[in-house]
């Protein structure tokens, strides 16, 4: 079979595709006749109660007078407001990625001591088989990388003698020795695919062991590894700020539904991996900052608030950008007041602007942040409260970082991985059966005809 062949939509399956949208589409009016709750919500937007978790919890409403009103966002891992953790470690001048993991997996803030001995096992860990870059990485690589890293961690089952015990120890020493695995399989894969196809130089630097997560990474993806202490903890912010934000979400409800089924902790991560590729979970911030550029490449003053209303009007309005009627980075699915992640990150941003000396870019995205909902209350109609999330900023944060955007979901995923750990193991710890939703049929019964009278 020829590469053209192999990746050309012929005549035959344009037909065969057209019979299949003949037959797999149902009447919408269906879904309401029979209560369908779909995308496991009801029809106000809220998630059907289909689990339960210790791990973390997202709230944006409250009780007023026996009704439930918008309020402003709170996420919370294991009881702690996100907001004191991250004051917590950011006072103390110490990095937050592995204290969180570390809350995160085992229930509990640690100690001095616990907090060094766990840092030191990450490190331990992070460290790929013998080969595994050449072998693995190096062949065939991919123009997504979160297509490599899935590729690459179920290429790891092969190189574990327990792949498919799944008795606590087990899940876990797999758990946290992926957690350590993600930034070298993502960077690698990078790097691998901008020199075989973008002719640039092949890089592929040894991990650090005494340097924190975020301080590996960055000084694995750069070409001479240097960074400033504001990069790197910056950096380990947007990690702690994306591991983990309730059972409910996408990926984290696939880690669920893929453990119960009590299958191997590499096929769960790579489900997992496959969940927050898609643009309508983890690929969010790269429309933030692919939108701004078409934004600063069509306003002719940055400052002029009348110019900006007109273009954000436009994207509303199918006019701008790539046409969808979104301005991205903007609204959520639960928060309506108040994203607490994005006003976290805000704090950081403005210092991170002024030592890339990108002051005029974050006061563009300042104005945005102001006038958008706005404009989206108006021109939709809405009565919820609209506010900015977490990509808003993260993908400014991540330019001005200079990370390439062929990263950018894989960044979520080095984060996120520690949440799908922790709920990993939770669903083993209290598996009872495997997730199994109902679907109605509709197919009525058929008499079979026999192929010569067809």
């Amino acid at each position: 079979m020829s590469e053209k062949f192999y990746s050309t939509i012929t005549p035959e399956i344009e037909r065969l595709s057209n019979l299949c949208n003949y037959n797999t589409t149902i009447d919408p009016d269906l879904f309401t006749k029979y209560d369908v709750k779909r995308g496991l919500r009801d029809l106000k937007g809220r998630g059907v109660l289909a689990g339960l978790t210790n791990i973390s919890d997202v709230r944006a409403t409250k009780i007023v007078d026996g009704e439930t009103v918008p309020d402003y966002g709170t996420l919370t891992y294991r009881g702690y407001n996100i907001k004191d953790l991250c004051n917590g470690f950011s006072n103390g001048r110490k990095f937050g990625f592995e204290e969180s993991t570390y809350l995160l997996l085992f229930g509990k803030l640690p100690n001095s001591e616990e907090l060094t001995a766990f840092s030191k096992l990450l490190s331990d860990y992070r460290t790929l088989p013998t080969g595994f870059v050449r072998d693995i990485i190096m062949k065939a690589p991919s123009k997504d990388m979160m297509n490599t890293l899935a590729r690459s961690v179920l290429t790891l089952y092969s190189y574990d003698d327990n792949a498919d015990d799944t008795s606590m120890p087990n899940v876990l020493r797999q758990c946290l020795q992926l957690i350590s695995l993600f930034p070298l399989l993502s960077i690698y894969g990078y790097h691998t695919y901008s020199h075989y196809h973008d002719g640039k130089s092949l890089i592929i630097h040894r991990p650090d062991l005494s340097l924190s997560t975020a301080e590996n990474i960055l000084h694995i993806l750069r070409t001479d590894s240097s960074y400033s202490e504001l990069e790197a903890k910056i950096l380990d912010l947007c990690l702690v700020l994306h591991m983990e934000h309730g059972g409910g979400n996408n990926s984290s409800f696939t880690t669920h539904v893929i453990t119960s089924s009590m299958t191997d902790t590499y096929s769960v991560v790579a489900a997992a991996i496959g969940s927050l590729k898609g643009p309508r979970h983890g690929g969010a911030n790269i429309k933030v900052v692919q939108m701004f550029e078409d934004m600063k490449a069509n306003l002719t003053n940055w400052e002029d608030e009348a110019e900006i209303t007109r273009y954000l009007k436009a994207l509303l309005n199918k006019e701008a950008f790539d046409k969808q009627g979104l301005i991205y980075g903007v609204g959520h699915a639960i928060y309506s007041k108040s994203d607490p992640r994005a006003e976290i990150l805000r704090t950081f941003v403005g210092k991170l602007a002024e030592e890339k000396h990108m002051e005029k870019e974050y006061e563009l995205y300042s104005t945005v942040e102001r006038l958008a909902p706005q404009i989206i209350a108006a021109e939709r109609q809405m009565h919820k409260g609209v506010c900015i999330n977490v990509d808003f900023y993260s993908g400014l944060v991540y330019s001005m970082l200079d990370l390439p955007l062929e990263l950018y979901t894989p960044f979520f995923a080095m984060a996120r991985i520690s949440g799908w750990a922790a709920h990993r193991m939770e669903e083993l710890n209290n598996n009872g059966k495997i997730i199994r939703p109902a679907y109605k049929t509709l197919c009525t019964d058929q008499e079979y005809v026999a192929l010569e009278d067809r």
